[in-house]
This record gives structure tokens, C-alpha cells and sequence, in this order.
């Protein structure tokens, strides 16, 4: 093992559930090209660390090769703490949330838990890992309308997570985020801090790490087999900027741990969105852990691809 994978923070106790939560306000990526196009401007990818300028240098080379070509557009932000390594592109940009806000949903009812000096009720938990795991929008409504707006607003507040924006009335799949607070909503559930607490934050990456086969596709790709995924992802098509495609996760050992956030937009399909991300997180993984040779392969098309996510509200006809 070379580089970067030195770690001090020691790797998060994984419990029963596990989940995360979004930010943002409105995107202005390009328009959706055909696929395969190349994008008529591409954004650079920042990389940054004075421990490893080579790594940050390699990693911003091999990212930017695994987006050529690609009519997605794409928003990043890859977080290595312990190595003091940081990768961007476009991280203040705003997409559709689609439902990796749910686990923005899952931090505000463990923290309103916090705030009430009790225990999640049956109905709670039953609720969360429904959401989560198989990322089910029943529950996901049901817990948006008891939290309310100005409540998600609050732990949005006592995130830091200024850059999300929730989405009008019930349509929480609107919600704008940027891959910058994804980053600070992982970096919540992955260090203790006074947001949530550890047996919180345990509880939602426990979820997280038992997401269903058919959803665990994403930044998981290329992962290590020793590290334990926690993972949530979004889907869904819009009449403008095609599919949305978004992942995000962490990856904690014994090592330490790492996240990634990729969105996307401008998709075709789902499935070119998929291998567009699953691309950008395989030279991630590879450059950060530049030994290991077991790694998680690339998501197999499952036939739930091209349902989307969610419900949302049509956009209005253009007078």
C-alpha cells in the first residue's frame, strides 16, 4: 500500500441501519447532448493535498479521462481527510435531488430524536430502513411531512449544508443539492461532531451498509472488498437535462475511511448515467488504493433500471 491510505481516523462501528442527507439550490449545467457526445464545455477537476501532490495530480488526470467523451453532466466531491486530499468539480452546482435526499430525511429524525431525549419509536425505525435500504418513497413521504420544512431547515442549519435548497411542499425529490454538502453531510455521519451523535451516526451508516443488491450500484465500483459501503443513490428522469444519476457513499476499514459524491444529469438512460459514475468512482478507488487488487466489480444492469425513483410533478408547458 502506497500513499494516502494511511489513515488516523479509525473505522466507524457499523450497527443495525444506516443513511445520509442532501443540499442545494437550482443547476445551469448544459443542455442534454445525444449519447456519447462530448459536452460542449467540460469543467476541470480540482485536486488538491500537500501531503500528495502526485496522488492529487494522478487523480485529477485519471477522473478527468474517465469523463471523456460522456454527455453527462457531472458534479463531484471526494473527501480523504486523513490524507488531507480533496477532488471537485462543479461542487456548488445544483441538481435535483432525487432520492439520495433521503438520507438528509434519515439525519433529521435521528437529531429530532436528539432534541426530544428519546429513543426512535418502532414506527420510526420500521419507516428509516424501508427509505434507505430499498429507498421506498412511501415512507420517505411520510417522514418529510412529520418533520416539516421548518424542521429540515433547522438540521440543514445545523449541518452547515447552506447550499440546499428543500424542495416545495411534499416533492422531496426536488430538493436542490450540490456534491459540496452531500460531502458535509458524509463527513456528519463519518467523524463525531455535536450534530448527531456516535450512536446516530452508527445507526445511519448501518443502514446505509444494507441498501439492496439492486441499488448498490454507483461509487461502490471498484471499491475494495475489505471496506464496508455505505451507500444511496438517486434516479430519476425530467423532461429537461434527461436522467438524473447520483450516488454517494463511504468506505471505512481498518484503514479509515473515504467518501465519494457523484451527480449527474444529462443522461440518456439510466444506465449510461450508472456507467458514467461507476467510471469516475473506479479510478478513484484504484488511485487511492493502488494495491489492492480485489475490488467490487461493475454493477450488472438489474431490470429495475429505467423505472424512475419517484413521482414528481410534470414541468410546465412552455407558452
Amino acid at each position: 500500500m502506497t500513499i494516502a491510505m494511511v489513515r488516523t481516523c479509525a473505522a466507524l462501528a457499523v450497527t443495525a441501519l444506516a443513511g445520509l442527507f442532501v443540499p442545494a439550490l437550482n443547476p445551469a449545467p448544459a443542455a442534454a447532448s445525444p449519447a456519447g457526445a462530448s459536452p460542449a464545455v467540460v469543467p476541470a477537476v480540482v485536486c488538491t493535498s500537500a501531503a500528495h501532490q502526485a496522488l492529487a495530480a494522478t487523480l485529477a488526470r485519471d477522473i478527468g479521462a474517465a469523463r471523456r467523451g460522456r454527455s453527462s453532466t457531472v458534479a463531484l466531491w471526494l473527501d480523504d481527510p486523513a490524507a488531507g486530499l480533496s477532488c471537485s468539480i462543479i461542487g456548488s452546482s445544483h441538481f435535483d435531488s432525487a432520492s439520495v435526499v433521503k438520507v438528509t430525511i434519515l439525519g433529521a429524525v435521528l437529531r429530532k430524536a436528539l432534541d426530544q431525549h428519546r429513543y426512535l419509536t418502532g414506527n420510526e425505525t420500521s419507516l428509516l430502513r424501508a427509505m434507505i435500504t430499498m429507498s421506498d418513497n412511501n415512507a420517505a413521504s411520510t417522514l418529510w411531512a412529520r418533520l416539516g420544512h421548518a424542521y429540515l431547515q433547522h438540521f440543514l442549519n445545523l449541518a452547515g449544508m447552506r447550499q440546499t435548497v428543500l424542495g416545495p411542499g411534499g416533492y422531496w425529490g426536488l430538493t436542490q443539492i450540490t456534491a459540496h454538502d452531500e460531502m458535509l453531510l458524509l463527513r456528519l455521519l463519518d467523524t463525531s461532531n455535536s450534530v448527531l451523535s456516535n450512536a446516530s451516526r452508527a445507526y445511519a451508516l448501518g443502514l446505509m451498509a444494507q441498501v439492496v443488491s439492486a441499488q448498490r450500484w454507483g461509487v461502490p465500483a471498484g471499491a475494495p472488498r475489505g471496506v464496508v459501503v455505505h451507500v444511496k443513490n438517486g434516479w430519476l428522469p425530467r423532461a429537461t437535462h434527461g436522467w438524473r444519476i447520483h450516488s454517494i457513499g463511504s468506505f471505512t476499514w481498518s484503514k479509515g475511511w473515504y467518501s465519494i459524491v457523484v451527480l449527474s444529469q444529462d443522461n440518456p438512460t439510466m444506465s449510461y448515467g450508472v456507467t458514467t459514475v461507476e467510471a469516475i468512482a473506479r479510478v478513484i478507488h484504484r488511485d487511492l488504493n493502488p494495491t489492492v487488487a480485489a475490488v467490487i466489480p461493475p454493477s450488472t444492469p438489474n431490470p429495475a433500471w429505467g423505472t424512475p425513483d419517484e413521482m414528481i410533478p410534470a414541468l410546465p408547458a412552455v407558452p
